[in-house]
């Protein structure tokens, strides 16, 4: 019998919906009848660390969170992990936690659309089929996943696609690594590397910003003067930015304040093609940092822990193009 560690977070999945339509934390979680229902498949300890909205999730709390897995799963030899969030974050915990654990026991995160007492609530059938992953031999070695109607996700890839579709969370471009059934669970693919770093805390600031067909600088300027150490600017296309931003560009970079570049497409990657002025060719020579395929939420994530290590421009573009 697999030993697996069930930690609690809140979200949806943790609510129920009032007698006027308002969703919201409910005391007593209602996953406990489910978890008396797992015995045939794993032996299961609760842990409930928090019960939270998922947008007030924070990278601190992500960072307590990961420091609480290596704890308990280090001194109680536990087969795997499940960790129930809310969808809003959820894409965003599970890279940081991807990020920051470096193991072969596997982590899944799962959730839910639609609280406990609502018609076709998914979080039951969510919760047991991520139970069912983390105690399968075959999801070891594979980082953290995020399993949701029954579909088997990295937490790099994965991202929320719909407000409110059961079946929100997907990865473009790359698709599901695997599924779950009844009678099982089954990977098709894995992915090809895994990459984690060490670190004692995640202290800096760093700022998500959109680009937008007329934007100029004035925006990263006024972020700039707030003291941040790093900025994400989702890019057009392949890596490309209005002219009037560049100015504010060159002043950040002559700062040693990073910008890392991502694309607010939904899939492929930012390249330095354009060599027009605020094209990706021109911003890659002007010291911007280039992304291998991770989307704004994420990126910024990594920032966050790549500026515990180092502030060097070199080393922070080979971390980012992993």
């Amino acid at each position: 019998m697999k030993k697996v560690l069930v930690i609690h977070t809140g979200g949806t999945i943790a609510m129920h919906e009032d007698e006027k339509g308002g969703v919201q934390p409910k005391e007593t979680n209602p996953l406990f009848a489910t978890v008396e229902s797992l015995t045939s498949i794993a032996s299961i300890e609760v842990d409930d660390f928090l019960n939270i909205p998922s947008p007030h999730m924070t990278p601190e709390l992500m960072f307590q969170l990961a420091e609480r897995l290596k704890s308990r799963v280090g001194n109680e030899s536990f087969d795997g992990v499940v960790i129930t969030h809310g969808t809003d974050t959820l894409e965003e915990t599970a890279y940081l936690l991807d990020l920051l654990l470096d193991w072969e026991v596997p982590v899944v995160v799962t959730g839910a659309m639609r609280s406990s007492n609502e018609l076709g609530a998914d979080g039951p059938h969510n919760f047991i089929s991520a139970v069912k992953t983390a105690a399968t031999d075959e999801a070891k070695g594979k980082g953290v996943l995020v399993v949701f109607n029954d579909e088997i996700h990295t937490a790099k890839n994965v991202t929320k696609t719909h407000t409110s579709n059961v079946a929100t969370f997907q990865s473009p471009q790359y698709g599901p690594i695997g599924i779950v059934t009844k009678r099982g669970v089954t990977f098709h693919h894995a992915p090809s590397y895994k990459e984690s770093y060490t670190v004692s805390s995640i202290n800096h600031r760093v700022v998500l910003l959109k680009a937008y067909a007329g934007m100029d600088g004035s925006v990263v300027d006024a972020i700039a003067d707030t003291g941040i150490d790093g900025l994400v600017i989702e890019a057009f296309g392949q890596g490309n930015l209005p002219p009037a931003v560049v100015p504010s560009i060159k002043r950040l970079h002559q700062a040693n304040i990073p910008v890392v570049l991502v694309s607010r497409s939904v899939s492929g990657i930012v390249q330095e093609t354009y060599a027009y002025e605020g094209g990706g060719r021109h911003l890659k020579d002007l010291g911007v940092i280039f992304t291998n395929g991770l989307n704004g939420q994420k990126a910024r994530l990594k920032l966050l822990v790549a500026l515990e290590l180092t502030t060097d421009h070199k080393r922070l573009q080979e971390i980012f193009f992993k």
